[in-house]
Parts: structure tokens; C-alpha cells; sequence
């Protein structure tokens, strides 16, 4: 039976060859599948290892290779980046970081990441051109390195405009500008280090001392200078040959010995005046070993005492020993950075308390009878009495055996 001319099949364009290992059949024309090819239409042939074209071709890859892969977009898509990218990248072209070096005469300032660099004279007109720029931006974070007391002001006057800042030990800023390889020196040259360091490292921005801290840490700072003075003309008294300048020079050390004991005076009234610092010492002075001079120390220098964890109360110090191992070497470790000037006294106290009949002559016996050597123990009663230090004042509790 002969089917209708209206239902006679479709032609289909089939190469029923085998297909060799290096092509098979498609249409030229149409989808890249089996379709229906004119009389007389030869299908072509592929190459294998050939990638068909992306998503909206209307002819198949005859070359080797692979194809495209951009995506044809849907025209109801957004063109363009996210919004909420947008707004995170211009916050990021916002922050400005600010580098500050300081002088005696000058101020070299760096903004970054734009570059922009310029200088203003360290008097108040310089200062109040530096204010009217930085308050016209959006300042993230000021930089700036601690030049022997030059940076005061300049700290001062930022911090009354209320711009987060730092102040960091011009040793960092040193160490990293040889981390990138640079080695000249300039007053420009360390302004831009110190607004890449500013940038990059982000350092915690710390509120400033209050006035009345500063005032007891300058009148600390003058007792330790007078004692050293009084040291070194006490030691020129001995050495004298003639008696006229040995007199001279004891005159000397009683002008001196005077200036200390009215330097002593001030600093305990500057005590006095505050309820917090009555209290806080108070509570320095009842653990064994410590006296005026260290508790007035402790408060005047460091004032995250009480604060922070009893692993960076050490290292702020210097009391926390530093490792150097490499590979299967193991270093001798010791104490390295800190402040010089509250580990003196806290050497002292150490030494004090591991004489007398108390937990810290235990703990240091203990450790000798180990076989440490006496130096090594003293240092451990050295940090021993700093974490026991930093307790008290975070739980405002006064000495007790327990605390040990």
C-alpha cells in the first residue's frame, strides 16, 4: 500500500558509512544536528577535538580549537557591575591614609592612595593649613613616627579634630621601608613609607593620653634624668684630682639631690589629685617588692597595665622571651624590645622580692634548684610579678598569697 503524497517522508540526511576516527557528519545549514537536507545536499564533515560554536551560532566550529566561551546575554539582564560592588569600591577610593613626617622645622605629609604629597612649616599658621586640608577629606587613619617629643603638638592638634591616630616607633617604619626594598632616606621618601605603612598595615588607632597623664610622665621622666645626673657627678666627684672642683662637684650633687626630692613631692601630689590613681596605686604597692618609685613608674609609663592579657603586658615590656628556631635548630631564647625604662624598675622590684620571705623567693629557688641560671630566674620573677601586677588592677583586688 502506497502512502498518500501528502504524508511521504521527510528526507534525512544520514551517512550510514562507518565514521572514521577523524571526522563525522553534520549540515552546513540549520542547527548543528541531523536535519533535513535538500536533494543533492552533501553533509560536511567535522573534525574531532572541533568545539561546536557558543550558545546563539548558526554554524558549527569546522577548526580545530576551542570555541568561545562568552555567554550571549539575556537581553533582560543588568548590564554593568553590581550596585552594591559599586558602593564597596568607591568606599575603598574614599579612605584616604594619611602619612606624617615630622621635624623640627617641617611637616612632610603623604595622602594615599592618591599620592598627593605636600609640606607645611611646624608653627601654628602650618598647622592650621594642615587642619583646613585633612578636615576636606575622608581621613580613615594618620600616621605619624615618634620624633623625641616634636610629634606632640602635631598629635595634639589632629586629635582635637578627632582623626584617628597613631603613633608608632620609627623602627617599624624603618624595617618596612627595607621589607620593600628602599633604602634612601628623605624626609618626602619617609612621609610616603609612612602613609604606605599607614595603608597597608593599618596600625589600631589609640586615643591620646589625657593632659594630666603626660604631666606625671614628664615629671617621671625628670626623676629618672636627675638620678642619672646625680650618678654621673657623683662618679666625676670621685675621679677629681683637685679639691676645688671635688667641692664644686658636691655642691653640684646637693642641687641635684634637692631637685629630686621636690620632683618626688610634685609627682605625689599629682598622685593625690586622682581618686583613680590613689587607688591604683594602692594596689601596685601591696604586693611585696614594690615601692614608690615602681608604682609611680608603672602608672606613669604603662598605662595598659590592668588592660590587656598577661602575654601582651610581657611583651610590652620585654620580659617575654623571643624565639629563634630554624628547621631542626633551636636558638637560645631571650628577651628582646620593651620598655627600658619600667623593666629598670621592675628588675628592681624582682630583685627586692626574690630577697625577701615571700612566693616570688620561692618561685626563684625553684627555678635555681633546676639549674637555671640566676639571671634567667630573675627575668621569670620579673614577668611572674608583671602578670600578678596586671591581675590586681583588672579585678581591682589587693595582693594575696592566692594570686601567685
Amino acid at each position: 500500500m502506497t502512502a498518500p503524497a501528502t504524508l511521504a517522508p521527510h528526507r534525512i540526511a544520514l551517512d550510514l558509512r562507518a565514521p572514521s576516527r577523524h571526522d563525522y557528519a553534520v549540515s552546513l545549514d540549520g542547527s548543528p544536528c541531523m536535519s533535513e537536507l535538500p536533494a543533492g545536499t552533501r553533509p560536511a564533515r567535522l573534525k574531532l577535538e572541533a568545539s561546536p560554536r557558543p550558545p546563539g551560532a548558526r554554524k558549527p566550529e569546522t577548526e580545530l580549537g576551542a570555541a568561545s566561551t562568552i555567554a550571549v546575554p539575556h537581553p533582560d539582564s543588568r548590564s554593568g557591575p553590581s550596585p552594591h560592588s559599586q558602593g564597596r569600591v568607591m568606599d575603598e577610593q574614599r579612605a584616604v591614609f594619611v602619612g606624617i613626617d615630622v621635624s623640627k622645622d617641617r611637616l612632610d605629609v603623604h595622602l594615599r592612595p592618591s599620592g598627593e604629597a605636600f609640606s607645611v612649616l611646624r608653627d601654628d599658621r602650618g598647622l592650621a593649613d594642615l587642619v583646613s586640608r585633612l578636615q576636606r577629606l575622608p581621613v580613615v587613619l594618620v600616621v605619624l613616627e615618634a620624633t623625641g617629643g616634636f610629634e606632640a603638638t602635631v598629635a595634639a592638634v589632629l586629635a582635637g579634630i578627632r582623626l584617628p591616630l597613631c603613633i608608632v616607633n620609627p623602627r617599624q617604619i624603618r624595617d618596612y621601608a627595607r621589607a620593600m626594598g628602599r633604602l634612601a632616606k628623605t624626609d618626602t621618601l619617609d612621609a610616603e613609607v609612612i602613609a604606605l605603612f599607614a595603608e597597608r598595615v593599618q596600625p589600631e588607632a589609640r586615643p591620646l593620653p589625657e593632659p594630666e597623664r603626660n604631666h606625671l610622665v614628664e615629671l617621671v621622666g625628670r626623676r629618672r634624668q636627675l638620678i642619672e645626673m646625680i650618678g654621673m657627678e657623683t662618679n666625676r666627684g670621685r675621679q677629681a684630682a683637685g679639691k676645688h672642683l671635688a667641692r664644686r662637684l658636691a655642691r653640684h650633687v646637693t642641687y641635684l639631690q634637692k631637685e629630686l626630692d621636690a620632683v618626688d613631692h610634685d609627682i605625689g601630689n599629682a598622685i593625690k589629685q586622682s581618686p583613680a590613681w590613689r587607688e591604683a596605686e594602692a594596689l601596685v604597692k601591696s604586693v611585696p617588692g614594690i615601692g614608690d618609685v615602681t608604682a609611680r613608674t608603672l602608672l606613669a609609663e604603662l598605662p595598659e597595665l590592668g588592660t590587656v592579657s598577661r602575654h601582651q603586658i610581657a611583651a610590652l615590656v620585654g620580659v617575654a622571651p623571643i624565639n629563634r628556631d630554624s628547621g631542626l635548630m633551636r636558638g637560645r631564647r631571650a628577651i628582646a624590645g620593651g620598655r627600658t625604662s619600667v623593666r629598670a624598675v621592675l628588675y628592681m622590684a624582682a630583685l627586692t622580692a626574690s630577697r625577701r620571705r615571700s612566693t616570688f623567693r620561692a618561685f626563684y629557688d625553684q627555678l635555681t634548684a633546676r639549674g637555671r641560671p640566676k639571671k634567667v630566674a630573675l627575668v621569670a620573677v620579673m614577668r611572674k610579678l608583671l602578670t600578678i601586677l596586671n591581675a590586681i588592677l583588672r579585678d581591682h583586688t589587693p595582693w594575696r598569697h592566692a594570686n601567685a
